[in-house]
């Protein structure tokens, strides 16, 4: 994994996350070579899954298309 991702710090959380769900948010950092890492912040292992640009791009554009949408 890349060591950028190692700093909390990097990690951004959404602004539409909550602040009393502060424990339990998805939080992502973006590398300077444009690998994309996500956990949730309330992992103690700190669990960490990194995308490249392109499989990054794919998910978001799922997920505005409702591809993940509860049904």
């Amino acid at each position: 994994m890349n060591s950028y991702f190692e700093k909390d710090s990097h990690f951004k959380k959404s602004l539409a996350c909550p602040p009393c769900f502060n424990v339990r948010c998805v939080t992502v950092a973006i590398s300077p070579n444009q690998e994309v890492a996500m956990r949730n912040s309330s992992d103690p292992q700190k669990t960490t899954l990194v995308f490249n640009r392109d499989e990054w791009d794919a998910f978001i554009k799922g997920v505005k298309g409702g591809d993940f949408d509860i049904r």
